[in-house]
C-alpha cells in the first residue's frame, strides 16, 4: 500500500553556487561516497533526499547523512538508510522505497514512493477516502 509520495526539483547552477558559497553544506548533506560526485549528481541526490522527506510526511527523526543514495548493479537508484532515519522509517511500517531521479537542462528532479504493509499507520492512511454523493 502506498503511504507517501514525494517529489523535488533542484536548479543545478543555483545548487552549485550554494555549495561554493557554503562548503560546510557538503558534509552536512552528503555521505563521504556521495561527496566525490559531480554537482548535477549531487543536486539529484539532494532532490532525492528532499523527496524522501516529503514521502515520509516530514523530517522528524530524519537526518541528511543517514540517507545515502546508492545504485544497484543495473544502475537503478535506491536508498541506503542508517541510524535514526532507518529506525524512523521502520517504525512507520515502511517496507519499500522507490526512487527515480533525472537531471537535464540545468534541473535535477527526484520522485519517491513509500510503501507499507496493509494496516500500517501513516499520515496518508489517516486521510479519509473520497466519497461519491448519491443524491
Amino acid at each position: 500500500m502506498i503511504v507517501g509520495i514525494g517529489v523535488d526539483l533542484v536548479d543545478v547552477p543555483r545548487f552549485e553556487e550554494h555549495l561554493e558559497r557554503t562548503p560546510r553544506l557538503l558534509p552536512r548533506l552528503f555521505s563521504a561516497s556521495e561527496r566525490v560526485l559531480k554537482p548535477r549528481s549531487l543536486a539529484a541526490r539532494y532532490a532525492a533526499k528532499e523527496a524522501l522527506i516529503k514521502a515520509l510526511g516530514g523530517s522528524d527523526g530524519v537526518h541528511w547523512t543517514d540517507i545515502e543514495v546508492t545504485s544497484e548493479a543495473s544502475g537503478r537508484p535506491g536508498f541506503s538508510l542508517s541510524g535514526e532515519t532507518a529506525a524512523t522509517v521502520a517504525a512507520r511500517g515502511i517496507t519499500a522505497l522507490h526512487l527515480s531521479m533525472s537531471h537535464d537542462a540545468g534541473l535535477a528532479t527526484a520522485y519517491v514512493i513509500a510503501e507499507a504493509r496493509a494496516g500500517a499507520e501513516s499520515s496518508a492512511s489517516r486521510i479519509p477516502p473520497l466519497r461519491e454523493d448519491r443524491a
